[in-house]
């Protein structure tokens, strides 16, 4: 079957796209979304049901559509869990409100264009139809459409180095995907846990943790051993900033910034007046400028960027303070298995020679997820090898133009190919949040709109 939009994905970007695409299409419009995901638009993020798990932009701005910022608001009103705008909502929560969202748009079944679920993944990719796009699917049909939107996210990344040493009742101490919450169940509530990664997804962890009864130590072990910082309770004004006058090198603009946070009333301020205009910025700074960015900077831009709610941080850090939890810099080397309940990760300290080590009954991956890079998706490998896509040139995800149009390596007659979400990194790298992915997909609903308006 042929259709005028194909979603392929299954996350928030997916669950963004098909809201918008139901806003704008035609009722003659029809959509088809290609995921396997039995919680369509949740994603692991979304689908915790622990209410510890807090989402880290306060609820004012988690609307799903930007026209309407208050809309997740009165949502957790509605359903008896009011919150101000600055507060931070559960991340369970904000799945339940993008589901019920989604199901009301589709409860009109009156003026809006036929959506179709299917749940499968597509496998391959093929140009068999005019101007169209082909995908087989895992099920074993194949559909095509005129519009094609990749809302393809990433997963979690692997351990940066493999286990050794034969003991394989100790290797389901190993837990490679911390999202799979029912390995809380198994740890004792003095067993040692180390933890490989200090962002995020460590703190929710350490958190789960300590809501499941574990009460031992905890090791945190990253390449620098720094912590996501915290929002401030009340909001400070954010500073105005104009990219257009900032210096052309990051090293420049760097400097800068941190003479702005000295003389502002708050560091975070700073941060926040340059939230808005960070993909602008992105784009004015040149390839080797950007590379530069990601080799030196990230780290402190995610701690600084990416901030915990108030309250979550204070838990975290009290069990810092009481030395429940001690984070440690260093470069992992190695990860021995020792019988069935033992394993030691060897790591060089940071700036020093010396190896250290951490023993543990448990050893948990929470070093985040995989950078946005196309090489752990089989179809995507397959699209760039027809020429469908091209990597960024820092690999960072699919090339696309300011429209999120990709750029195809040969013009021909064929569908129109977009993609949402943290794929599109290289060109914008700010999208990854819900309010940058928000806008992102509404304006690719609105250009499918307007293109498919023009076939018509």
């Amino acid at each position: 079957m042929i259709y005028d939009v194909i979603v392929v994905g299954s996350g928030f970007s997916a669950i963004a796209v098909v809201c918008n695409l139901v806003e704008h299409l035609s009722d003659t419009a029809s959509v088809a979304v290609i995921g396997d995901d039995p919680g369509f638009g949740r994603g692991t993020a979304y689908r915790t049901e622990l209410h510890l798990h807090r989402l880290n932009v306060p609820a004012s701005r988690m609307s799903l559509f930007p026209e309407r910022p208050l809309e997740f608001v009165k949502w957790l009103e509605g359903h008896e869990r009011p919150l101000q705008g600055s507060d931070f909502a559960s991340r369970n929560d904000y799945g339940l409100y993008l589901r019920d969202t989604l199901a009301g748009l589709l409860r009109k079944r009156e003026g809006r264009c036929r959506v179709d679920f299917i749940k499968a993944k597509a496998t391959g990719c093929v140009e068999r139809y005019s101007s169209t796009l082909g995908f087989q699917l895992s099920n074993g049909d194949e559909i095509a459409g005129r519009h094609v939107v990749l809302c393809l996210g990433v997963g979690n990344a692997g351990l940066p180095v493999q286990p050794f040493g034969t003991a394989a009742p100790g290797r389901s101490r190993i837990i490679k995907n911390p999202w799979r919450l029912s390995w809380l169940r198994r740890v004792a509530p003095m067993d040692r846990v180390c933890i490989l990664g200090s962002g995020l997804t460590m703190i929710d962890q350490v958190l789960a943790l300590r809501a499941h009864g574990h009460r031992g130590a905890i090791d945190v072990l990253s390449r620098r051993g720094l912590t996501p910082l915290d929002h401030l309770r009340t909001q400070v004004a954010p500073l105005k900033i104009d990219t257009q006058t900032l210096p052309a090198k990051i090293s420049a603009i760097l400097k800068l910034l941190r003479e702005r946070a000295r003389d502002a009333e708050d560091w975070r301020c700073v941060m926040d007046g340059l939230r808005p205009m960070t993909q602008d910025l992105w784009k004015q700074l040149t390839l080797l400028e950007r590379s530069r960015f990601l080799r030196h900077a990230l780290p402190w831009w995610n701690i600084h960027r990416h901030r915990v709610a108030p309250d979550v941080f204070e838990n975290f850090i009290s069990l810092v303070r009481a030395g429940t939890v001690r984070v440690h810099a260093g470069f992992l080397k190695s990860i021995e298995m020792q019988g069935s309940d033992g394993i030691i990760a060897k790591y060089r300290m940071r700036a020093l020679r010396e190896i250290a080590e951490i023993r543990a009954a448990w050893l948990v991956n929470c070093t985040g997820m995989e950078r946005a890079g196309i090489d752990h998706s089989p179809l995507l490998n397959e699209m760039m090898r027809l020429g469908l896509i091209a990597q960024d040139p820092l690999r960072l995800g699919i090339q696309v133009n300011d429209r999120s149009e990709v750029q195809f390596a040969t013009e021909t007659e064929r569908a129109r190919l977009f993609c949402v979400g943290a794929l599109t990194a290289g060109q914008f790298w700010e999208i990854t949040a819900v309010p940058d992915i928000r806008i992102q997909a509404k304006a690719v609903a609105e250009e499918i709109s307007r293109s498919q308006e023009s076939i018509c």
